[in-house]
């Protein structure tokens, strides 16, 4: 029986805990990969071929192939592997977290300047 989760529902936060960790192992092991250069360049070069090694769900591989952070997120990953991802695509923590928030590279850092997001989310922004 799984416990009950009150963390769960934070607005717009995913908790990395031992079930998602469970959920998202073979991508994030997928994502460790990338730390050898000849894994980067093999997923560099075929990159729906490389993926399919990988014991991962379609919808994983498919996040992956889009670069869609926050779907990787939900089903699983860990962002400090997931940015294995990113790092090997050439872009910097703060792009991928700019792209992951919907803004502009600029517009991201000028928020984290100011003092990052507001706690208060309107219902809207919630998925």
């Amino acid at each position: 029986m799984p416990l009950d989760k009150a963390y769960a529902k934070i607005p717009g936060t995913t908790i990395f805990d031992v079930d998602m960790a469970r959920r998202g192992y073979h991508l994030n092991q997928f994502c460790v990969s990338l730390m050898k250069e000849q894994d980067r360049q093999r997923f560099q070069s075929d990159q729906r071929a490389y993926l399919d090694e990988w014991r991962m769900t379609e919808q994983q591989k498919q996040a992956v192939l889009d670069r869609d952070y926050n779907q990787m997120l939900a089903l699983g990953g860990n962002i400090y592997f997931l940015a294995k991802i990113f790092s090997s695509d050439g872009q910097s923590f703060e792009q991928a977290a700019a792209s992951m928030t919907g803004m502009s590279r600029e517009e991201y850092r000028s928020m984290m300047l100011s003092g990052g997001r507001s706690p208060h989310v309107d219902d809207q922004d919630v998925d």
